[in-house]
């Protein structure tokens, strides 16, 4: 047996490839090596592609496959002998996330085919993505914030039947409310049954004599809201906040998407934060670093007296244990990290400049004692 080419040279991408471009990859060559298209059709090739399209679409499979390559596939229960076409194309072989077999093969099999039963049943509305920016001190300490909102909510009137009232909702008479009908396509490998969205009801089942005038049967209306939401204390930038339910809004009855909120914190004067540490340079006066002295140092909670040890150096850095910000899920908090920044006066008065001149002279005949001092010692 031929030893099997590698997935990704299969579809011609990266493993760093996206859904959308494993998906864009997959469409281009099914339509190429499709048995049904007369020039440039392979069925190898083509059932090579497919199975590729199978595993690396599916999460859980292309992280197997990364492991462990085609062996974890050999033996996982495949039957090397079927024939993939032998149930026909009903239902989507590939998983919900869905791509329209009608659309990809509607150049082979006349044209007009339909999605799939799976896809025209209820489905999930997509998640929905927005920003918002936050002051700092409200992402450390946590508030209440109005969003101005738009989306599409279930009809009121109708509670997204799309009807005037339940009596001018009916069951299909074409499909019988099962939302699909079967259809016969000559291919290559003969008489192929599929089952495609029945055209009157679009796969809902049901039909509407009259529809509801609010939403004129949409089943849904366009809203405008101030969304409140609450900001956790200890959020940081980037992090997500979840609504459920005001996303996309769902299909044929299927239930709306989530709106994630990412949060995005404006930068602060003062303070800079690093996880859950916080780090801030302190001006001092340069007699208080000679000196020391005992400190009132601002913190993202408060002020805290700190003390700064005599003979303190520029630039020096001190550790403020727990002063950071509280973690948002187990509330232990961080440290926050002072940065010594000391201040040299650019104008001085007459006594200032004589104690100055003083202290420099004494620290000048103590340095020259000392020398000789030594030098005695040496030639004693």
């Amino acid at each position: 047996m031929a030893e099997k080419r590698d997935l990704y040279e299969v579809l011609g991408i990266k493993k760093t490839a996206t859904k959308d471009e494993i998906k864009s990859a997959y469409r281009k060559l099914a339509k190429k090596y499709h048995p049904d298209n007369k020039e440039t059709g392979n069925e190898a090739k083509f059932k090579e592609v497919q199975e590729a399209y199978d595993i690396l679409f599916d999460d859980n499979k292309k992280a197997t496959y990364d492991q462990f390559g085609h062996a974890a596939f050999d033996q996982a229960g495949r039957n090397p002998g079927a024939n993939p076409f032998s149930g026909g194309f009903s239902g989507n072989p590939f998983g919900d996330e869905g791509i329209d077999l009608g659309d990809i093969f509607s150049s082979f099999f006349g044209g007009g085919s339909q999605r799939s039963t799976r896809q025209s049943g209820p489905r999930r509305g997509s998640d929905v993505i927005m920003r918002v920016k936050v002051d700092f001190m409200d992402s450390i300490t946590g508030r209440d914030i109005t969003v101005p909102y738009t989306y599409d909510a279930t009809c009121p009137t109708c509670g997204g039947t799309g009807a005037k009232s339940a009596s001018h909702v009916h069951t299909c008479s074409n499909c019988g409310g099962k939302g699909y009908v079967k259809a016969q396509k000559r291919t290559l490998f003969g008489a192929v049954e599929t089952q495609e969205t029945c055209p009157v009801c679009n796969g809902t089942g049901k039909t509407i004599s009259e529809k509801c005038p609010t939403c004129n049967g949409n089943t849904y209306v366009r809203t405008k809201i101030d969304l409140k939401v609450h900001v956790p204390a200890g959020i940081s930038s980037g992090q997500q906040i979840r609504v459920s339910g005001k996303g996309g809004r769902g299909h044929n009855g299927g239930p709306s998407g989530d709106l994630f909120i990412e949060v995005i914190v404006k930068p602060d004067s003062k303070f800079q934060r690093n996880g859950n540490d916080i780090s801030m340079e302190l001006p001092l006066d340069f007699v208080d670093a000679i000196l020391g002295i005992k400190i009132e140092v601002p913190t993202v909670y408060g002020n805290v007296i700190v003390n700064i040890p005599s003979g303190t150096q520029p630039e020096t850095t001190i550790r403020m244990k727990g002063c950071g910000v509280k973690d948002l899920k187990t509330q232990k908090p961080g440290d926050q990290y002072i940065k010594i920044k000391v201040q040299v006066p650019k104008h001085l008065t007459k006594k200032q400049r004589e104690t100055l001149e003083s202290y420099k002279a004494e620290t000048l005949n103590k340095t020259s004692e000392s020398k000789f001092d030594k030098l005695k010692k040496k030639f004693k």
